[in-house]
């Protein structure tokens, strides 16, 4: 991996101070930094990307939301509705809106116009990247101007979740994205605490406040988030005072230096990315069940927490990420062992090994996965061919069929079914009309996925999770790996207005109550 020299990092710190405006300046201006080198999208419904989804929480709000500083889906509260009402049967949801908040700009008040419109759109692949997310949805009709009801073809277990100030959830302007069109990625209109000013590609992202926000103006005078790829100079521009808040790097010793500093306040935040190695059933030799079970074996996902450090990156056991409720470790249990797996190859008909096309993001902590991974197969013969590319390209190509492996990390609402159907339903393998991110091509536990959102009682529908979970990893239709947690670091100055244990949409949440001393 290439490392930047001191004089490098120091040159391109000041290179992106040169971007520090007079607002920027000011003492009540947030300045904040991610590891990401652009915004690819400020559209909320596509918004994927670990540059992009900050913004979402800033810029947008959903009809319930996750209290800031948390990541438990039992505390969800009341954000664009007062008050919501469920049928007894769990089918049909009524949401009551708070009259009187209003869009960014001069784009109006919040209806129910705009909420059908968005969960609608939220609910298309052609304008949504979480659209598996709604397949239970079977109607979304305005009763009145602030009376939306939502019917669904069957209990959702999940269903709050989806309309939480968090991915698809996110309320947009129907009359702006209907006028702005493809503009509105770049233009985006939310009833969030902020609003955007400016993007300056590979630059940065202003934000100024939404004066008009409905539980009170905020009281920064805006957000300035620089976009600083490079770890070293993310560190030095905080450490030169250029910065109040930084995306960590997810590694123990990052955390363990920081903290000797004594300058800067380290945050490890749940949910984190759960990073879980794909393998595409659909590309030779990996159709072979005896070759996707000999990578399993000789994948040592301990060394990978090592590196990363068990503060930061705890151990995966499941599919389903840890503390997912539904999750169960003990359908399981696979020991790391190459000569075994060499054994397995050669009977596979591989005992010379094969070479596999494998595309990575150049982000730090997917290229360290992948070139750790990349050695551990080069031992029993399996050769990576390694393709890094930058971030957009990465997400374009593995949705392509272009990557015999897909690494890919995801924070999502923290329930087995969003895993399961969103990473090994069958509708959502790419190229489908629903189709996002299972990307093993996995169909063997679609009935079961889909028999537990129909489960009569908590306990049935524990148990179809569980099966699931077995048939997919005897499958080996991919390797849990790790969860690789949020570590940011902040100044002293920065008071949140919020006790932080998590953040669902990957930083954390800057709101009408969050000041600088």
């Amino acid at each position: 991996m290439r490392r930047l020299s001191i004089v490098s990092a120091l040159a391109i710190t000041l290179s992106c101070g040169l971007y520090v405006t007079e607002s920027a300046a000011q003492q009540n201006v947030l300045r904040i930094s991610t590891s990401g080198a652009d915004v690819s999208t400020m559209d909320p419904h596509r918004a994927t990307s670990t540059s992009d989804k900050p913004l979402m929480g800033w810029l947008f709000s959903g009809l319930v939301r996750f209290p800031p500083g948390s990541s438990d889906p039992s505390k969800l509260e009341p954000d664009l509705a007062e008050k919501w009402e469920t049928s007894a049967d769990g089918k049909v949801w009524t949401f009551y809106l708070r009259k009187g908040v209003k869009f960014h700009g001069n784009w109006g008040e919040v209806t129910a116009d705009d909420v059908v419109f968005s969960l609608q759109r939220a609910a298309r692949s052609s304008s949504s990247s979480f659209a598996a997310n709604y397949a239970g949805v079977e109607s979304i009709e305005k009763i009145d101007p602030y009376v939306v009801r939502v019917t669904l073809k069957y209990p959702d277990t999940n269903f709050l979740g989806n309309v939480s100030n968090y991915h698809g959830g996110n309320i947009v302007s129907k009359r702006a994205a209907e006028e702005l069109k493809e503009k509105f990625s770049t233009n985006p209109v939310g009833t969030g605490p902020f609003r955007l000013e400016e993007h300056l590609t590979q630059q940065h992202v202003k934000l100024a406040p939404h004066k008009d926000y409905f539980r009170g103006a905020p009281k920064l005078d805006g957000i300035f988030y620089r976009l600083i790829p490079s770890d070293s100079a993310r560190d030095l521009a905080f450490a030169s005072g250029e910065l109040d808040i930084v995306a960590g790097k997810r590694e123990q010793r990052w955390v363990n230096t920081a903290r000797k500093r004594g300058q800067m306040v380290v945050d490890i935040l749940r949910p984190g990315e759960f990073r879980t190695l794909h393998l595409n059933k659909t590309i030779a030799p990996l159709d072979d069940i005896r070759v996707r079970k000999a990578i399993e074996l000789a994948i040592d996902s301990d060394s990978i927490v090592r590196f990363f450090g068990e503060d930061v990156a705890p151990k995966g056991c499941s599919v389903v990420p840890n503390g997912y409720l539904g999750e169960d470790c003990s359908t399981r249990a696979v020991k790391f062992d190459p000569q075994k797996a060499k054994a397995m190859l050669a009977e596979a008909g591989h005992a010379n090994g094969f070479t596999l096309q494998v595309v990575s993001a150049n982000s730090a902590s997917q290229l360290a996965i992948m070139e750790i991974i990349q050695a551990q197969l080069g031992r029993i013969g399996v050769k990576i061919d390694l393709q890094v590319v930058d971030n957009a390209t990465y997400h374009s190509r593995i949705r392509k069929n272009a990557s015999a492996m897909v690494m890919y990390g995801a924070a999502r609402f923290p329930i087995a079914d969003t895993y399961l159907s969103e990473f090994y339903h069958s509708d959502a393998i790419p190229g489908k009309p629903t189709g996002v991110t299972n990307f093993s091509h996995c169909s063997v536990a679609d009935a079961e996925i889909v028999a537990a959102r129909l489960a009569p009682n908590a306990e049935a529908q524990k148990a179809l999770w569980s099966t699931a979970q077995k048939k997919i990893h005897d499958d080996v239709c991919a390797i849990p790996l790790f969860e690789l947690l949020l570590t940011w670091g902040r100044s002293e100055r920065v008071n949140y207005g919020y006790e932080l244990k998590g953040a669902m949409n990957l930083a954390p949440p800057i709101t009408e109550l969050t000041t600088l001393k």
